[in-house]
């Protein structure tokens, strides 16, 4: 793990690794540095981590690009901005594509890139007066970075719109279109957020990595190639050891070992 960083805080609680956006005197937004640094974590998680809880410090969990890391690209060349939007695009998929269950506690704001940083966890749970948007066309440039990954997540239909008008929409909004998994209120939100990691550390660790990649892999494959895939997926995971122990411990009416 990186020493120090700058721009996010890393602390471990047994196998659940919290990761807080750190830059609350500028609501949290993206700049190069928390960019590599986000990116480098996610790269090289800890080996006991189980589970990842992404939040913000502050009122705010991300209001997307830093206005002074913005005004540098605006003096880069197109190959400059490519390589700086590049980066990007890694650190977002390295935690869309992170083996472990990834948490979102989201407050106050998420952003333009804070709304990308939410589509690529796994559960969000956002508190009520919470704000998203697409915001990028209303400074004339686009979200393209992270359609990648909010896509999925909320269908053309609904990019269609917000993409488009770059307006900034709730939490019950952002959940109907599926950005959002639940809306709590900002008093219950951290104890949602507790008992949904209570039940990620319930589940075989390699299971829920294997259950995580079925959900990435299988909409891109060709009817029977998602077939094939799915059949040799499951039978690794009853011969696995972690399967195995699953059964047993079913059996014999008891806790796994890794629970």
């Amino acid at each position: 793990m990186m020493q120090e960083p700058k721009t996010i805080a890393v602390a471990a609680d047994g196998a659940v690794l919290t990761v807080t956006l750190n830059r609350p005197d500028v609501r949290n937004a993206f700049n190069e540095v928390m960019i590599e640094e986000l990116a480098h974590l996610f790269a090289a998680l800890p080996a006991e981590t189980r589970v990842v809880v992404l939040t913000g410090a502050g009122p705010i969990f991300c209001a997307g690009a830093d206005v002074q890391w913005m005004k540098k690209s605006k003096d880069f060349t197109e190959e400059q901005n490519a390589a700086d939007a590049r980066a990007m695009a890694r650190m977002y998929r390295l935690l869309d594509e992170c083996p472990k269950p990834v948490v979102a506690r989201v407050q106050g704001a998420a952003l333009g890139g804070g709304s990308g940083l939410v589509a690529c966890c796994d559960v969000v749970v956002a508190a009520e007066g919470t704000a998203f948007g697409f915001t990028e066309v209303r400074l004339g440039i686009v979200p393209a970075n992270i359609s990648t990954f909010v896509l999925p997540q909320i269908g053309a239909r609904a990019a269609r719109r917000y993409f488009l008008t770059g307006e900034r929409f709730d939490a019950a909004e952002a959940m109907r279109i599926g950005l959002v998994h639940e809306v709590v209120t900002a008093a219950d939100l951290d104890a949602r957020v507790e008992a949904i990691v209570g039940e990620l550390l319930k589940c075989g660790p390699l299971a829920v990595a294997t259950a995580k990649e079925i959900v990435r892999e299988v909409p891109r494959l060709a009817r029977d190639a998602a077939i094939d895939y799915t059949v040799r997926t499951i039978a690794r995971a009853r011969v696995s050891p972690e399967g195995q122990e699953g059964l047993q411990a079913f059996l014999e009416k008891r806790k796994p070992r890794w629970a």
